[in-house]
């Protein structure tokens, strides 16, 4: 089947550049010029995979991602910017990214991240760990999961999307532990949960059947996890 992407950007010399790169590969690639634009075609017809700039005029990024995904909320999305420590990352990131690349993207990982990308598979992560949670990100996001993630208790009462799985770590800032837990389960009832710890004993909460990961703990292993739990969903 012909993958469908878009290409939002107001420099039209980069975005054609990219369409034609896309095109290249059998594609069939839409572009428009800014967010609003961008989300009146995301509203008209389904993408496989959304490419946008984060710094446009009248609508960033981080604003159209959101918007989005009241619109179709199982599209990835590919966030591009010449700033490598763009202030509106963390908020892109609470609605869920498939990466965030800079510019300008390489053109063998951007290929490789659209090829990958999966459709209805956003994985919450919920971690404070920043480094962890990049790492996680980066692997989860190598195998077509978008990443929603969240490092407070705030982030996290903030998510609107609804996952295929939630990644949790039992100690998050502001509660106690366990409570981070507790708001997932309240806000997405029936969501596989995989619970990662670093501590030796369980609060109470958790149930007979939860998985739970021991830090440090195999990625892998993860990522396998919820591949089989994205081939359960498609079959279902």
């Amino acid at each position: 089947m012909t993958r469908r992407y878009l290409v939002i950007d107001d420099n039209e010399e980069f975005a054609e550049n990219v369409a034609e790169i896309l095109s290249d590969t059998g594609a069939d690639v839409c572009l428009a010029a800014g967010g609003r634009a961008g989300l009146e075609q995301v509203k008209a017809q389904r993408f496989d995979v959304v490419v946008t700039d984060m710094k446009m005029p009248g609508m960033s990024g981080a604003e159209l991602v959101r918007l989005m995904r009241d619109v179709d909320p199982g599209v990835p999305v590919v966030l591009l910017s010449a700033y490598a420590q763009d202030s509106q990352l963390d908020e892109a990131r609470r609605y869920g990214l498939l990466a965030f690349l800079n510019k300008p993207a390489g053109t063998p990982k951007l290929l490789e991240l659209l090829a990958r990308a999966r459709r209805d598979a956003t994985v919450l992560l919920v971690e404070d760990d920043r480094a962890l949670a990049e790492n996680l990100t980066e692997a989860l996001s190598s195998q077509g999961f978008t990443v929603c993630a969240a490092s407070t208790l705030g982030e996290l009462d903030g998510v609107q999307i609804k996952p295929l799985a939630a990644l949790v770590d039992l100690r998050i800032p502001g509660g106690a532990d366990g409570i981070a837990l507790e708001r997932v389960r309240a806000r997405f009832p029936g969501t596989p949960i995989i619970v990662v710890t670093a501590l030796n004993a369980d609060p109470q909460g958790l149930e007979c059947n939860m998985e739970v990961l021991r830090k440090p703990f195999d990625t892998q292993q993860l990522v396998e996890r919820l591949e089989a739990l994205a081939a359960h969903e498609q079959t279902s």
